[in-house]
């Protein structure tokens, strides 16, 4: 099973923050996943996967939307997917604030079960110290997934902390009454 399988059904409402021109919306979309909320800061970009997308249907939808300020209410998604936009927060200038802004709303539009998943070079040591704050109350976890390589004839090695063909999955689960043993159940522990 792989890890989105575990969080979300296809029923959750799914929110892609900084979604750009990716097509992992879409696969995600055609997987059976039908509740599906893409944002990105780029009006260019947003429009132009608005009328890609059109024939989607209503619940595919792309807004131009900040992360660090979004429009949504709170407990609005079931599910965050992220997929380099910390990363890319963390590149610019105010770094911390703005990462924390951006992670701090992440928390409040998610439901009390909900889960950020977050898909990012970062390491851990260089991750974790954002995403693993008391006011933000989730568990986390860590994977490690290899990215795609054109060619068969390059060696992985898994224990290479430092390999340049890793990336790291972030799922980090709010820990109210419900998702605590929902998590428990799972065996759902930090940097698992």
């Amino acid at each position: 099973m792989c890890i989105r399988d575990r969080y979300i059904t296809a029923e959750s409402k799914i929110l892609n923050v900084g979604a750009g021109n990716s097509r992992m919306s879409e696969e995600m979309y055609d997987d059976g996943y039908q509740n599906i909320v893409n944002i990105d800061v780029s009006q260019i970009v947003t429009k132009a996967m608005q009328e890609k997308y059109k024939d989607k249907g209503p619940n595919f939808k792309y807004l131009c939307m900040d992360a660090r300020n979004m429009d949504f209410g709170d407990g609005s998604f079931d599910c965050v997917v992220d997929k380099g936009t910390l990363d890319a927060v963390l590149c610019g200038e105010m770094s911390t604030t703005n990462a924390h802004k951006m992670l701090s709303e992440v928390h409040r539009i998610l439901t009390p079960k909900g889960v950020y998943i977050c898909i990012s070079y970062g390491q851990p040591d260089h991750r974790l110290p954002y995403l693993d704050k008391p006011d933000f109350e989730w568990k986390i976890l860590t994977n490690n997934v290899f990215k795609p390589t054109i060619s068969t004839s390059i060696t992985l090695n898994n224990d290479d902390k430092d390999n340049p063909n890793v990336h790291f999955v972030y799922i980090c689960q709010k820990i109210g009454v419900a998702a605590s043993s929902k998590a428990g159940d799972r065996g759902f522990d930090k940097n698992e």
